[in-house]
């Protein structure tokens, strides 16, 4: 058994990761800190693909859709787990374990522009001046749109008058 101390440094997180491996399974672990995996997001990505929602997907594997849920954010599963997400996938377990990351779907995934995120606030900028503006505008349309009306109601009512004047002056000379 050999020990491989990894440092991950952030500019306000350090984080030390020991792990014992045995020598075959450095090589591994070399691969998958080299190569950009994450086994959650790989079983997301090929459940998205087969148009499968987590609950389906929990109720296959004997799991529930929480648990399901949390193993899509692990970037680690053991393989016993891999094994039997590929086998309710109909995947090989090995698409799961080396799938990369696209840099930008892990960028889209981290991003996320639902309402009360971040993103979601910067994003979408309503500016109230200029829907006073587009409600005074649609005001003024509907305005004229039922002055317009009006008009051709009156042009109705003067002709149905003409022909009751017409009708009247018909009838009193005979």
């Amino acid at each position: 058994m050999s020990g491989i101390y990894c440092f991950c440094t952030d500019n306000y997180w350090a984080m030390l990761i020991f792990c014992t491996f045995a020598k075959n399974e450095n090589k591994k672990l070399k691969d998958m800190i080299t190569k950009n995996t994450h086994h959650g997001h790989a079983i997301k990505r090929f459940r998205h693909t087969l148009g499968m929602k987590q609950d389906v997907l929990a109720s296959i594997m004997g799991l529930s859709q929480t648990q399901v849920s949390t193993y899509e954010q692990r970037k680690v599963i053991n393989a016993d787990m891999i094994e039997r997400f590929s086998k309710a996938l109909g995947v090989a377990p090995e698409l799961i374990a080396e799938l990369e990351e696209d840099p930008v779907t892990v960028i889209i995934e981290n991003n996320t522009f639902q309402e009360g995120s971040g993103a979601y606030k910067n994003i979408i900028n309503n500016n109230p001046i200029d829907r006073i503006i587009e409600l005074a505008n649609e005001k003024t349309a509907l305005y004229e749109r039922m002055l317009q009306l009006e008009r051709e109601k009156i042009v109705l009512l003067e002709n149905l008058l003409k022909q009751k004047k017409e009708e009247t002056d018909s009838n009193k000379i005979f």
